[in-house]
This record gives C-alpha cells, structure tokens and sequence, in this order.
C-alpha cells in the first residue's frame, strides 16, 4: 500500500471516530525531546562500563551526534549537560557550538553522587563542610545555567542511608530544605528547578527524596520555580504513575520527565522497551490535562519538560537514542488519538468496559501512517533509524576510536 493511500484510510478511520487529525498534527509539532549529553558518551551500570569505537571524546562532540538525532527526527532542539562531566573552560564557545548545531543546552544537572566526600551524603552530611562544598556546586550549576541559556535545572540526590541509626531522617530532611532554599534564590525570574525522586539505590534503607510527595513538599515549600520531575524508572513495582503524574498536573507542580524504562531495579533501559502502555497512559492523562477546563492545569501540561535519562550500555548509542524519541512520540501520537469526550460519556455512565475500550482501541492503533505523513511535511526521512543506518555517520565516527568521554 502506498503512503499516501495508508494514511487516507488512516484519516478516514479516525474521521469516523471524531479525531480533529489536524489538532493532532498541531501537537505532534509543538512535541519537544531533550536528549541528555551523557546518553551518546561511554557509560554503563556500575558493574562495567563497555567501551564503544566512535563515542564523543568531548562536549562539543557528543553535541555532534545529538545534531545527528535532531535532524533526523525533527523533534530534539536540546541537549541536556551534567556537571563536571560536560564541564569546559568556556561556556560561551560550548553554546556557540550547539546553536551552530541548530540546538541549545537545556537543562543542567548537578553531580552530588560520584566525589568521595559524598559517600555518606551531600546535601544532607552530618560534615558542614561536605553540605557547604555540595551547596556550592548547585550554585556553580545555577551559575552555568544562565551561561548557556538554559532556564532548568534538574536535580536528583543519591543521598540516603543503608541501615536504622545511621543518620537522623528529620535532621537531614532540614539539611536538605536549606540547601534547596539557597539554590532557590539564586534561580533567574525565568528558570526553575525540577526535584528528582527516587526510592532506592544507592541507598537501601531509607532515600532523603524518596517519593514524589516528599519531592512535592519541597516543591510547595519553595514556591512557584520548584517543580517536580518524575523519572519513569524510579517507582516500586506496580506504581501506578500516572496516577502521581495526574496529580501532579492537577496540582501545577508537574515539571518534567525523565523518560526511560526499568524491568527490575534500574531505570537506564530504552523508554517503552518493557512497558509501552505505562508510557501511553501516562500521555494519556497529560492530553487530558492539555483540555481540562482549568487554566492552571493546562498551563501546567502545556510546560512540561520531556527529557530522555539513559546511559546505554550495550546499545550503539545514537541509534538507541533515535529508537527512545521515536518511542515517545508514538505512544504521545497514540495518546491524542483518544476521543476524550467518548471516554468522557462512559465514565459518566460507569461503562466501565466503554470507557476502558475506548482507552485500549488508541493504544492498539498503528500510528505509522500518520507519523510518516508528519515527516513528510517537515523534510524529515519517512524512517529516522533507516536513514541514520545509510548516512555513514556511524562509519565517520569511528575515527575518534575507543575511549571517548566516560563518567
């Protein structure tokens, strides 16, 4: 069947079903992925780090390959940079380059987990010196922030402990309160800090920001420029997240994701590798909140901040991040497919199997049709990972070698 013909019987379908393609298509536009600079670089599980021929030996490299990504699916105008690792001599130059790229840094993330001086903490050390020298370094990050242009920071905080008695929950909760205060004052009037949780690891008795209700009171406590980020890797098994994510949306303290996919206890697999329909419901509930009569809460789903959190291990690194965007825009085009009115009905009539059906036929749809067809119109290849295969940009790289930028 020929595209043109594959997408008629497509728009055909969802006519009959109420679907305004052309509103999808408008949003499908709007759809910004943040690609993290850490993604295209050497790194791995904290078992081995398997070193790949061709990885950026340097920020400005891994920019490259992001460029890469971007032209190809159209959708990734950021790079998200992490400190010290894409830590340079001039930030000016590293800016220059990625707007000569056609990007801009996003969001920057501090690094709190890998000096020595953090083993038993930072943020929340029972050493001052330790807690002022991590206060410093959010500084110096916030600082970097403004260097480049980017109005996020992205925070998460391996800090916890591993057995009862070790340290004093209340205490380091305080501890980490006046160091979020502090970083807070030094945010511009348009940046604003997304608080990452995580339940465990590397702690295994307790995490300090455990839980989106704990990241969220440290949100409400800061004020407006405090927002939450959930990573969709860091939840027990069976959380139901977009019941936190719908929650949050509610609340206008949504700020972003990280996206990734976990099986058991990590979270640096490929987004929607294990668990597509999670992905598709968490979209689900942000299209819902984009046509909610509440301002606040469309504002607030209007604003979020798509990131992708991966460090692939076995993966080549720039085709697994051209599989991740591609991932999230499918189950994102799925998502707006939903005839919200339709499930709108049935709810109001307990329909529990309509409603569930109407959810469920989104989902199963095949939204190949449409994203070619969106390509299409924008220049784009018909399929990004097949025109990344015949570029010879994977064969160009290879003249860096082995042992390129690593943790």
């Amino acid at each position: 069947m020929t595209t043109d013909r594959a997408y008629a019987l497509f728009e055909a379908r969802q006519r009959e079903r109420g679907i305004d393609l052309e509103q999808v298509m408008q949003k499908l536009s709007a759809l910004q992925i943040e690609t993290p600079s850490w993604g295209y670089g050497d790194s791995g599980t904290r078992f081995k780090v398997f070193r790949q021929a061709g990885v950026p030996r340097n920020p400005f490299e891994k920019l490259e390959d992001a460029a890469v990504v971007h032209r190809l699916t159209g959708i990734c105008p950021s790079v998200a940079i992490h400190i010290p690792w894409d830590k340079v001599d001039d930030y000016a130059k590293l800016k220059a380059h990625a707007e000569g790229l056609g990007l801009r840094i996003g969001a920057v993330n501090p690094n709190l987990f890998q000096d020595d001086d953090y083993k038993f903490g930072s943020v929340t050390n029972v050493d001052a010196r330790i807690r002022r020298k991590a206060v410093d370094h959010l500084l110096e990050c916030a600082a970097i922030a403004k260097e480049v242009g980017s109005n996020v920071l992205s925070l998460w905080f391996a800090d916890g402990t591993n057995y009862p008695g070790q340290g004093d929950f209340r205490q380091r909760r305080r501890w980490l309160h006046e160091a979020l205060a502090e970083l807070y004052q030094a945010l511009g009037p348009d940046m604003r800090m997304l608080i990452e949780y995580k339940f465990f690891e590397p702690a295994f008795y307790h995490t300090d920001l455990a839980d989106w209700g704990m990241a969220y009171t440290a949100a409400i406590k800061l004020g407006p420029k405090a927002q939450v980020l959930v990573d969709t890797g860091h939840h027990a098994q069976g959380t139901n997240v977009e019941h936190i994510v719908a929650v949050l949306l509610d609340e206008g303290k949504l700020g972003g994701f990280h996206f990734n996919s976990r099986k058991y206890a990590d979270d640096d697999l490929i987004v929607g590798a294990h668990n597509p329909y999670e992905l598709f419901l968490i979209f689900y509930q942000i299209v819902a909140a984009m046509a909610a009569d509440d301002p606040a809460v469309r504002a607030c789903a209007e604003h979020i901040a798509y990131m992708i959190d991966q460090s692939h291990c076995i993966e080549p690194k720039i085709p697994a991040m051209i599989r991740s965007v591609q991932n999230v825009q499918t189950q994102y085009a799925k998502a707006l497919l939903i005839n919200l009115e339709e499930v709108k009905d049935f709810q109001q009539r307990n329909d529990v199997l309509g409603a569930e059906e109407a959810v469920r036929r989104a989902f199963e749809t095949d939204v190949t049709p449409l994203l070619i067809a969106w390509r299409e119109a924008r220049g784009l290849p018909a399929d990004p990972m097949q025109a990344y295969k015949q570029s010879g940009y994977a064969e160009k790289i290879l003249a860096r070698g082995v042992g390129g930028a690593s943790w």
